[in-house]
């Protein structure tokens, strides 16, 4: 007799119509059960019974229903226990929609070989946890590998069936139970048995379509080792990463184009039932993280990630089978009966998961308000928060009206919700969350993009040294940088020093920042050209190619503003909008040109709102061509082919509106821009995400990480960030010194500042942005000699001046533009 699994085909219409009626699941007594029979066919049987029956009158319902003589021929088994005739559905704790596998006994097979290989790993399997005389342990790894060697003799079709006789036939149950047998050798010998699985010794390359075929046993195993699994269970761990690497390799929904319902089913109903699982693990996690219960907490740590790692190839397989269908109410129609047990189960985690997020979340925002030392003790799950709300935003894709529910919690937590931003970690869990930016503050989208980029290193073991003349600081940064290997950038820290000067370290490299920028940005270099009315916003100059290294050093701009954001430097310029937007991937549309060009915007907004008669009688003259001046000369380009004999009218105003603007400040200069961008993504850490970088912020968000503040700057902040040594707040020269402060100009701080820290222009969150205290020293100098600074350490070295007067002398002194950089020490 061999053994084989026949699946019993059953449609689930009462479950298809709840799923597009959105209705609340299970509203029966909890006495009455509904579950599902299945078998390796993929197909399943609706059964309902009372948890007092017994497992025999489910053997009767299913003779009924298929009428194959199931008490003869074959058994039931539930999370890989066989259940005994006499004992009831509450015994082994069946739950509503839970599932259980038929394995049936028939007089012929398709795959007799196979059928022999795994009877007979069975049999040994049971001798051996039987303690049986005279069983060899070896025989179950030899099995095992004759197994997965039969594989290569099938073709594809067969291949698949082949290794979906191992799940059916409760081999891989068999292995498991092996592996907790408390009798010595035996765990050692099923996990070297599985491991086969894993790593198969035999086969010249793990092909895809290996991965295809055996994805299903490997399932299997994570399902049964998951309820069996210890701290130190290092197969489960083994089995869930080897799961995760052929879920992303394996493209078992399509053949020859179409969706392979056999392969699909398989996947999907299996992987649907093991996401659920650790679904209801995570929903009880969040749970016990309202309870403030830490135990679960940890549990939740390990059952997030892995319930998000597996949800998205999930997700993504049940897409694929959609299709063009549309989203999944259409799905649970008779067209596809086999999966609405599956997507309804998916359904009802979500809503329970949905409602969980959004009770912690709001827990999370009455705990901002209350001074509770517990909180902390969850404080460490938070990260996980993201995990879920990316699995609930992936979903929620799948279901109509999904998406807009997880829209809503997170506005309505919006406040929690950027506070786990803000305390979150590198990865790319996050960045789902910029595609809904209107949700996030400036501090919440400058912490994602900036994990964008590459992590400060707090050594200097490896550094990239500069020595810089003033005199050539422009020619001699663009020689270090631009032939620098963008390895070399990022392997260590950059190290600053000026020739003939004494001071170095992070002041002096905080100053050269600013400094490279505003001689790149200046008009006289010809690269940039400033706002008419804003001279610290720039973009890029068309006519830049009057210098022959012009798109080199663009391209080391690029690096230089992508390294000023890795430093959290800001360097005291602008980006122009349309210059922001082309490195956003944006159309540049008339009201984003006006700050470049007043009057080029007035001129077109002229255009628009023209009148129509006037306009079509060519008063103008205007064809769609666009006259050009370069040193001294004039230049006519057509805006289109056969531009110069399209007049223009009142019909084609706008096109010729968008036209022209598409070539003074897009085709003009793309050349620029794309070296730009090309320097900047160097430093990125992933080349690919330039546009998503800057299309993740708002134009002032940029203004705000380059540039600062432009607040005035407030002296009573100032003071709130400085500590003293060896003076006191009380100390005279202390007094004297805010007070003098007070009395200056916004200017003459601005220089102050920067003598002391090298920083001109501060964060947005004023001092409290910057990356340490401020500190006033007393200096053991003569009270005749000028303060000095150590930029580095942003540290001000004060004399023990005699009189509020001197002191002021020489705050003037230093607090001059042109003086201001000669005194500090770095």
């Amino acid at each position: 007799m061999k053994r084989d699994g026949g699946v019993l085909d059953g449609n689930n219409q009462n479950g298809s119509s709840s799923i597009q009626k959105k209705r609340k699941f299970g509203s029966s007594s909890s006495k009455n059960l509904h579950f599902f029979v299945r078998n390796s066919g993929g197909n399943s049987k609706v059964i309902h019974a009372n948890a007092n029956d017994t497992v025999e009158s489910v053997h009767e319902q299913i003779r009924q229903k298929t009428g194959i003589p199931v008490l003869d021929q074959g058994c039931l088994y539930y999370r890989g226990k066989k259940l005994e005739m006499d004992k009831t559905l509450e015994f082994y704790s069946i739950q509503k929609d839970a599932q259980l596998e038929l394995v049936a006994r028939m007089k012929s097979t398709q795959h007799p070989n196979s059928w022999e290989v795994v009877s007979r790993l069975i049999s040994t399997i049971s001798g051996l946890c039987s303690g049986a005389y005279g069983v060899e342990k070896k025989m179950v790894v030899d099995d095992v590998q004759k197994f997965i060697n039969m594989w290569i003799l099938y073709n594809d079709a067969n291949a698949f069936s082949h290794d979906q006789i191992f799940v059916s036939a409760g081999a891989a149950s068999a292995l498991v139970m092996l592996f907790v047998s408390p009798i010595t050798g035996n765990k050692e010998c099923a996990e070297e048995a599985i491991q086969l699985f894993l790593h198969p010794l035999t086969l010249d390359r793990v092909t895809t379509e290996y991965h295809t075929h055996s994805v299903s046993i490997i399932l299997e195993f994570c399902k049964l080792l998951c309820s069996k699994k210890s701290e130190d269970n290092r197969l489960y761990i083994s089995c869930l990463n080897t799961l995760g690497k052929m879920l992303n390799t394996i493209k078992v929904v399509r053949k020859n184009g179409c969706f392979d319902h056999a392969k699909g089913t398989v996947i999907i109903q299996g992987l649907s039932l093991f996401v659920s699982e650790l679904g209801r693990k995570v929903i009880k996690g969040l749970d016990s993280c309202m309870n403030l219960q830490q135990i679960f907490v940890m549990s939740l740590l390990g059952d997030g990630p892995k319930f998000v790692a597996f949800l998205v190839p999930l997700c993504n397989i049940i897409d694929d089978m959609l299709g063009k269908m549309g989203l999944l109410p259409i799905c649970l129609t008779d067209l596809l009966p086999c999966y609405s047990m599956e997507l309804r189960t998916l359904y009802v985690v979500f809503i329970e998961m949905l409602g969980k997020i959004d009770e912690c979340l709001k827990k999370m925002e009455i705990s901002f308000g209350e001074n509770r030392g517990e909180i902390e003790i969850v404080r460490s799950g938070w990260g996980l928060y993201i995990f879920i709300l990316k699995a609930l935003n992936t979903l929620s894709k799948l279901y109509e009206g999904a998406e807009e529910n997880v829209l809503s919690v997170m506005r309505s937590r919006r406040v929690a919700l950027n506070a786990l931003i803000l305390n979150s970690r590198r990865s790319d869990h996050h960045r789902w969350i910029l595609k809904h930016k209107d949700l996030t503050s400036f501090e919440s989208r400058r912490h994602l993009t900036m994990m964008m980029l590459p992590e400060l290193k707090g050594e200097y073991e490896d550094l990239f040294e500069m020595l810089i003349d003033r005199e050539q600081l422009l020619a001699e940064s663009f020689e270090y940088t631009s032939k620098a290997a963008v390895k070399d950038l990022l392997r260590g820290r950059l190290f600053m020093e000026f020739k003939n000067e004494e001071a170095t370290g992070p002041g002096v490299l905080r100053e050269w920042f600013c400094s490279v920028c505003q001689a790149i940005c200046n008009p006289q270099n010809a690269l940039f050209l400033a706002c008419p009315d804003d001279n610290r916003r720039f973009f890029p100059n068309p006519a830049s190619d009057v210098n022959p290294l012009h798109l080199k050093y663009f391209h080391f701009f690029g690096r230089v503003i992508a390294l000023s954001l890795v430093y959290k430097v800001q360097v005291g310029i602008l980006f122009d909008r349309t210059f922001f937007l082309q490195l956003a991937g944006k159309t540049v549309y008339l009201e984003d040109m006006r700050d470049a060009d007043p009057l080029y915007y007035s001129s077109c907004k002229k255009i628009l709102q023209m009148d129509t008669d006037m306009l079509d009688s060519d008063a103008l003259g205007l064809t769609f061509v666009r006259e050009i001046e370069k040193l001294g000369s004039r230049t006519t380009v057509e805006l289109c082919p056969a531009g110069n004999t399209i007049a223009l009218n009142s019909k084609n105003r706008e096109a010729y509106v968008n036209l022209l603007i598409r070539h003074r400040f897009v085709n003009s200069v793309s050349h620029q821009v794309n070296n730009f961008a090309k320097g900047f993504s160097e430093i990125l850490r992933d080349a690919s995400l330039l546009e998503f970088f800057f299309w993740s912020l708002e134009h002032e968000d940029l203004d705000r990480m380059l540039h600062g503040s432009d607040k005035a700057i407030c002296v009573e902040d100032w003071k709130a960030h400085t500590e003293y040594n060896g003076f006191k707040r009380t100390s005279s020269q202390i007094i004297w010194f805010w007070k003098i402060v007070e009395g200056m100009s916004d200017e003459q701080r601005r220089v102050l500042l920067f003598f002391w820290t090298s920083v001109k222009y501060l964060p947005v969150e004023g001092f409290g942005g910057l990356q340490s205290r401020l500190y006033i020293y007393s200096s053991h100098n003569s009270h005749e000699r000028l303060p000095s600074a150590h930029t580095c350490f942003y540290r001000l070295c004060l004399p023990r001046y005699k009189s509020e007067a001197i002191m002021q002398k020489s705050l003037q002194i230093i607090s001059q533009e042109h003086l201001s950089c000669s005194f500090g020490m770095g």
